[in-house]
């Protein structure tokens, strides 16, 4: 059974999922999601060999949520699971990130790679640092309506989504962003759209599972987790001196065929040119038919890849 606690690292405290023993393995998870995400994953970790650490990343769950936008860059997020791994008396770590968690992980190897000995994205491809901020190159696009920038002013996402925390995570997780659309929002209909109570969930989320996710929503609120998307520009100009850098450590990339993170129109691009920043790619798997949520919907495949890739980059003893 894994056990929690809270860890200070990089200044805050941290709520952290942890099970094992071994060479350690950081999960971090995405939005709008917990370290609860991996349920399925820390267990089969830690069976393989592994010490499996996954915190509720900063401004989500039971982990400090700082007041200020500016504390929720990149360098933040790094900083920290570079903290904890300090803080969990380790030299060395596997990274592991889905969603917002990828681009962590994918940023703490390339920034850290004494530290971060391999790691592996889900859903997420790894970054393309392009010729100008991601909010105006959609701008100069024509775009006006994408989720990120929906997600700008501060209070308006909030709003929305707390207003009724329950309907928020149903329509969240049991929709899974398999159309591209949903990654347009229509002014008249919010983030949300048209969603009701009676949505039916997924196989493979339980009530239990979502009224877990409900729970820590209702006592944080959305605004930790939104501020990160309010730190994409801030990002970029953070990130220029990694400009067309490479993550020479060895990685793997999950995702599922139907997930229009890696269909869409930046996502798709990122698929197909990841060899570009990731030369020693062990593996890329789009699991057909599978959405966003990839590590709860698809476990035993998600499982399998992630303990093949770590039994070949850090052996259990």
């Amino acid at each position: 059974m894994s056990s929690t606690r809270i860890i200070k690292a990089n200044g805050i405290e941290l709520f952290v999922r942890e099970q094992g023993e071994g060479p350690l393995v950081v999960l971090c998870h995405g939005w709008p999601e917990l370290s609860y995400s991996w349920r399925h994953q820390i267990p089969a970790l830690a069976a393989a060999g592994y010490r499996v650490v996954a915190p509720d990343m900063r401004g989500f769950g039971r982990s400090q949520a700082p007041d200020h936008i500016g504390a929720y860059t990149i360098f933040d997020a790094v900083g920290d699971v570079v903290g904890l791994v300090g803080a969990l008396g380790e030299r060395q770590a596997v990274i592991i990130g889905h969603d917002w968690g990828a681009p962590v992980a994918w940023h703490a190897a390339l920034f850290r790679p004494d530290l971060f000995r391999a790691v592996a994205g889900l859903s997420v491809p790894p970054p393309f640092r392009g010729r100008s901020r991601p909010l105006e190159t959609l701008r100069a696009g024509g775009i006006e309506n994408f989720y990120w920038q929906h997600f700008q002013t501060p209070g308006a996402a909030e709003a929305e989504l707390e207003r009724d925390v329950a309907l928020t995570m149903r329509a969240m997780l049991a929709r899974g962003f398999s159309d591209p659309q949903s990654l347009f929002v229509a002014l008249d209909k919010g983030f949300l759209g048209d969603v009701t109570p009676d949505l039916a969930l997924p196989a493979w989320l339980s009530e239990a599972d979502l009224a877990e996710f409900i729970a820590a929503y209702r006592a944080s609120g959305f605004r930790g987790g939104l501020n990160w998307y309010r730190n994409i520009d801030r990002n970029w100009e953070l990130t220029a001196p990694w400009q067309d850098a490479q993550i020479r450590q060895p990685s793997l990339f999950i995702a599922g065929s139907e997930d229009a993170v890696v269909t869409g129109i930046i996502g798709a691009k990122r698929v197909q040119e990841m060899t570009r920043v990731l030369p020693d790619l062990r593996r890329k798997l789009i699991i057909d038919g599978a959405g966003h949520w990839i590590q709860q919907e698809c476990a035993a495949e998600v499982n399998a890849a992630l303990i093949a890739f770590l039994r070949e980059v850090a052996p259990a003893r």
